[in-house]
């Protein structure tokens, strides 16, 4: 059967509406290959995800002994600070180094005084010519917070009992108390020592990290620097279970960095003196549960009272502060 031919009108119109498809077609499909290729590499691909950082980053753990230690010793016999006594601490603040170190006669019983050294580098240090720059109480075992333009400094008093200091310029100190501690429920913490303040600001809440005779650390914070209250009465971090601070622990610097927040810690695993004390890391999302490092301790030797100090972004300097100052250099 033969089919009528359709009005050539009509095909004429098919065939036009058809050729206009394939050459918009082809043109589409050139314009995307331009696209594609003026697009900057991956711009267009599905982002990886970020990479976790593992839970102690090498920069935070891996050290090790500077060449020329110790970087920092007392003067001697004849001097104020014939040794150095437990926590120093300190801080870069520009180009420039500044340090506060307890010093003493070397008997046990005497005060302790508090001094002052700067450096370019770190690593060479000049002793304050006015040392000991506090002489009107016991100062041990201290750490400092420049805040605004005010430095906090928290420390051992005479038995062992925090208190704090200010400074406008960190040189000249008022003493403003002994740290106020109080259990959940507003009452005063029992009597007894309670050292080595470890503090530390966040949107303008205050935390503290302290020990009772090295048994155990409790998390308090404040608003007003007035009254310290416990998060809770139990301690957040305790000694053991492994050999090397299983006796007793002191937190020295809480730090957050990648989203957690790291305490370098001394322990020991010894009941009796001669003790030898360790430097270790713990790891924490929310300051109360704290997760040991499996590679503790992270400095060899008996080397106590550690902190770290950011030298670049990302990069950091171990400190051990006890009984001379030793530098330990990143490691990976």
């Amino acid at each position: 059967m033969i089919l009528p031919k359709a009005p050539k009108s009509l095909l004429d119109r098919l065939l036009t509406v058809c050729r206009k498809a394939w050459w918009i077609a082809c043109w589409l499909s050139l314009l995307g290959v331009a696209a594609v290729a003026a697009e900057p590499k991956g711009s267009k691909l599905p982002m990886a995800p970020a990479a976790v950082a593992p839970e102690f980053p090498a920069e935070l753990v891996k050290f090790s002994p500077y060449e020329h230690n110790p970087i920092f010793t007392a003067e001697g016999p004849g001097h104020w600070d014939v040794k150095i006594r437990e926590r120093g601490w300190i801080l870069r603040e520009r180009d420039q180094w500044r340090m506060w170190y307890t010093g003493y006669d070397g008997k046990r019983e005497s005060i302790k005084q508090l001094g002052a050294a700067t450096s370019a580098d770190g690593l060479k240090w000049q002793p304050d010519a006015n040392n000991p720059i506090y002489r009107q109480h016991w100062v041990e075992d201290m750490m400092v917070v420049h805040q605004g333009d005010t430095y906090y400094m928290f420390a051992e008093g005479k038995d062992d009992q925090a208190h704090w200091l200010t400074s406008p310029d960190g040189l000249q100190w008022t003493r403003q108390g002994v740290l106020d501690i109080r259990r959940t429920n507003g009452q005063p913490i029992p009597p007894g020592p309670y050292g080595t303040p470890t503090a530390w600001c966040e949107g303008g809440t205050w935390y503290l990290l302290y020990e009772r005779g090295d048994r155990a650390v409790w998390l308090a914070r404040t608003a007003d620097l007035k009254t310290w209250t416990h998060v809770q009465d139990e301690p957040v971090l305790t000694p053991g279970p492994d050999a090397y601070d299983r006796e007793a622990i002191a937190v020295n610097q809480v730090i957050r960095y990648a989203g957690r927040y790291y305490a370098y810690y001394h322990g020991t695993g010894q009941k009796t003196a001669p003790r030898q004390w360790t430097t270790n890391i713990a790891m924490s999302t929310d300051r109360v549960h704290w997760k040991k490092y499996a590679g503790n301790p992270i400095a060899p030797g008996d080397v106590s009272s550690g902190i770290v100090v950011e030298t670049a972004p990302g990069q950091f300097r171990l400190y051990t502060m006890h009984d001379a100052v030793r530098a330990f250099m990143p490691s990976r």
